[in-house]
């Protein structure tokens, strides 16, 4: 398998602390996403598993584009790459 081949997604909701600095709630979702060989419309590369698409450039592991169970993310949440996975 190639590197960047699979990642793990968390999905979370963006709160603000007291002074309104963005943080990230408890994970409400992870997923274990896998590269389709497909090119997203962002132009990085397509990854899909566990009801979740995701457009993720595989160098900087920022995930370009995002959606779960067909739907875009609910307003508030950010999806995050926290690992490649095994």
């Amino acid at each position: 398998m190639t590197q960047g081949a699979r990642f793990i997604l968390v999905l979370e909701a963006q709160l603000a602390d007291a002074e309104g600095h963005p943080e990230h709630g408890a994970a409400l979702r992870t997923a274990v996403v896998e590269a389709t060989g497909a090119e997203g419309v962002s132009g990085f590369p397509r990854y899909e598993g566990d009801g979740v698409q995701a457009e993720i450039d595989p160098e900087t592991r920022t995930v370009e584009a995002v959606t779960v169970d067909g739907h875009e993310l609910p307003y508030g949440w950010v999806a995050q790459v926290v690992d490649r996975a095994p």
